[in-house]
């Protein structure tokens, strides 16, 4: 059985047309199939319309989230629900056909554990593109792979990975990174990316560069090596600069003149030292948010069929 985990939030005009999709891919293919809607507390009539989807489909789960935790969340929510051997992961907003799933299903065997769909050409805009693009290179920084360069919220892995988290608890949360916890076997297909249909993005560009410092402080330990090559350049900047002064003094027998000199090396040494400290805050802060053991979500409510 294939299970279909769909994050919701503000898409009820998306919903009804989107499982009809769904469920015509399955039957065409002869799947066996279930589709899990997880409402990230949306606030519109999002929870209404996936109680009615499942009050006439025994194939649908709808999961109503008690606030907004995000995407990530509401993945991991439906990720530890499903029933299938393989899980499929995709936006609610129609920009996935769910015709293209096929190839990411067939593409899955021994060899590979993870399909991602890439877009051809991603249809969010020039800012919303970069982002993104801003949010893979943190992404392939945390762990280190280059197949981060391929990901997407279009997704297909065996449900056997989830074993590898099942008890991560942080309020932090990324799939994508997740998974590799489990395994190292990914892999990608070229899919279509349609235009947005109803409304607008929840995920705005200022979420997205805000996901990716969370990635970078969260799952790597790459700004903590930035701080200590920053805190070793301006060291090497402060011998080199003690030369110069030591070496004005012996030739010309006369100090370096200039407070603005003085005050320009101490505010730049001074920001240096700033900097580290506050990526060594960000761990910390890290490390006590994760000892209050905070949930990744709380289910408020299941739909009943």
């Amino acid at each position: 059985m294939i299970s279909f985990v769909i994050p919701v939030y503000r898409s009820a005009d998306s919903l009804t047309e989107l499982f009809e999709q769904i469920a015509s891919v399955a039957r065409d293919n002869s799947w066996e199939f279930e589709v899990i809607f997880v409402d990230d507390c949306s606030g519109d009539n999002s929870w209404n319309v996936i109680q009615n989807l499942a009050s006439k489909n025994k194939n649908i789960l709808g999961l109503q989230l008690s606030r907004n935790y995000g995407q990530h969340s509401s993945l991991l929510c439906g990720i530890r629900e499903a029933r299938g051997d393989i899980i499929v992961t995709l936006d609610d907003d129609l920009q996935h056909p769910p015709e293209e799933l096929p190839k990411l299903v067939s593409k899955l065997g021994d060899e590979i554990d993870v399909v991602y769909g890439t877009p051809e050409k991603e249809q969010h805009g020039l800012v919303r593109d970069l982002a993104s693009q801003i949010t893979k290179l943190a992404l392939e920084a945390s762990i280190g792979a280059t197949n981060a360069r391929n990901v997407s919220a279009l997704r297909a892995f065996k449900t056997r990975l989830r074993d590898a988290f099942s008890e991560y608890r942080s309020p932090t949360v990324n799939i994508d990174v997740l998974l590799t916890w489990g395994t190292t076997k990914f892999s990608a297909v070229t899919v279509s990316h349609r235009p947005r249909k109803y409304g607008s993005s929840g995920y705005a560009t200022r979420k997205l560069v805000l996901h990716a410092f969370n990635m970078l402080t969260g799952f790597s330990t790459l700004p903590l090596k930035l701080a200590s090559l920053i805190g070793f350049v301006f060291s090497v900047v402060g011998l080199l600069v003690l030369a110069y002064v030591l070496i004005s003094w012996l030739v010309k027998g006369t100090a370096v003149p200039g407070f603005a000199f003085l005050a320009s090396i101490i505010a730049v040494f001074s920001g240096a030292q700033l900097l580290a400290l506050g990526i060594i805050g960000e761990y910390l802060a890290r490390m006590y948010l994760r000892s209050m053991e905070q949930p990744c979500y709380t289910i408020k409510g299941k739909s009943k069929t």
